[in-house]
């Protein structure tokens, strides 16, 4: 009787045992589930906001297309301002659709709107007045007869802002800025730049001061320099350029084939470098007398900037940062200028 009743106490540890083991791998099964559940809800979730995304890049677009392809009919009929405004417009439309747009395609739209503003330059040009062309050709025609003809084409004067910077460029348009100069302090101001094309070029340890409101500007093959410039209402390039440290606000920058540069900038859309290389970025924080009343002139939208948004062209990966450009850190930051 003692054996039976200890053997029968025995009897259950292996049926606890089991009933334990059943306990133990539905909890398994049910956590693998979840994990399963929670995969596809994933997979789903991915795949409709990639549904999404393709829908807002179809509707960009397309409605891009429609505005880019109205701003040439009005550039074709001679409607400037109208043309202008709807051009104003489609760079917004760009802006504020970059954030789920393809690089691509972001190119793709910067290149076609920069192309619209040099054929908008070109046609303002087309359209003057001729008596302003007649003036200028008659004092270039008068100048060779005169006898102060050899001392007037001085690169290094600041004064020497004039059409024959425009040599090359896109849309034919005539620009103001500086050309050649070295070691020297080059500076316009709001009447010279009021809605122009500026153009700076082979510049060597310059400090160039642009207080005002421009339309484009274009900085190439400068060593060296520093270059303060106002709000520009439409784009920045930036074009073979080396140790310079530039103040630009505006709607684009691009920059190209440069390397050892500081950007201060209030940019409303993602600033674009190519072919760059030990390039940094921090707010803009030039100021000077009356810069307020030329961010309104110029349209652009003080609340909104990018300045830390950078796309590299040369870097597709998407999981590792660009190894080509940089963030300011925010004690080694200019904040007083002059």
């Amino acid at each position: 009787a003692p054996g039976e009743a200890a053997g029968a106490g025995a009897l259950p540890q292996p049926e606890a045992a089991a009933g334990s083991a059943a306990v133990v791998l539905p909890e398994r099964l049910q956590r693998r589930e979840a994990e399963r559940q929670q995969g596809v809800e994933r997979q789903r979730q991915k795949k409709e906001a990639q549904v999404v995304k393709e829908e807002q890049s179809e509707f960009f677009l397309a409605a891009f297309a429609r505005e880019r392809e109205a701003v040439e009919a009005l550039l074709a009929a001679g409607a400037l301002e109208e043309a202008a405004a709807r051009l104003q417009a489609l760079q917004k439309l760009l802006t504020g659709s970059v954030r789920f747009l393809a690089p691509y395609e972001v190119r793709q739209g910067q290149e076609a709107v920069a192309r619209l503003q040099g054929d908008l330059g070109a046609r303002r040009q087309q359209l003057q007045p001729k008596k302003k062309f007649a003036f200028r050709a008659l004092k270039k025609e008068a100048a060779p007869g005169s006898a102060p003809r050899p001392a007037e084409p001085v690169p290094l004067a600041p004064a020497a802002p004039g059409p024959g910077l425009a040599e090359g460029e896109s849309g034919g348009e005539p620009l103001c800025g500086f050309s050649g100069a070295q070691d020297a302090e080059l500076e316009l101001g709001p009447a010279e730049l009021r809605q122009r094309d500026v153009l700076l070029s082979e510049l060597r340890g310059c400090w160039v001061r642009l207080r005002g409101n421009p339309n484009t500007l274009r900085v190439r093959d400068c060593r060296g320099c520093t270059v303060l410039c106002g709000p520009v209402s439409t784009s920045v390039l930036v074009d073979g350029c080396s140790d310079c440290l530039l103040a630009l606000a505006c709607q684009q920058l691009r920059t190209h084939r440069t390397r050892g540069c500081r950007f201060y900038v209030q940019v409303t859309s993602r600033a674009v470098i190519e072919g760059c290389s030990e390039v940094s970025f921090a707010p803009y924080y030039w100021s000077y007398p009356g810069i307020e009343g030329d961010f309104e002139s110029s349209g652009l939208d003080r609340d909104s900037n990018n300045w830390n948004l950078v796309d590299d062209f040369d870097w597709l990966a998407t999981d590792k940062p660009s190894p080509n450009w940089s963030l300011i850190p925010e004690q080694e930051r200019i904040t007083c200028w002059d």
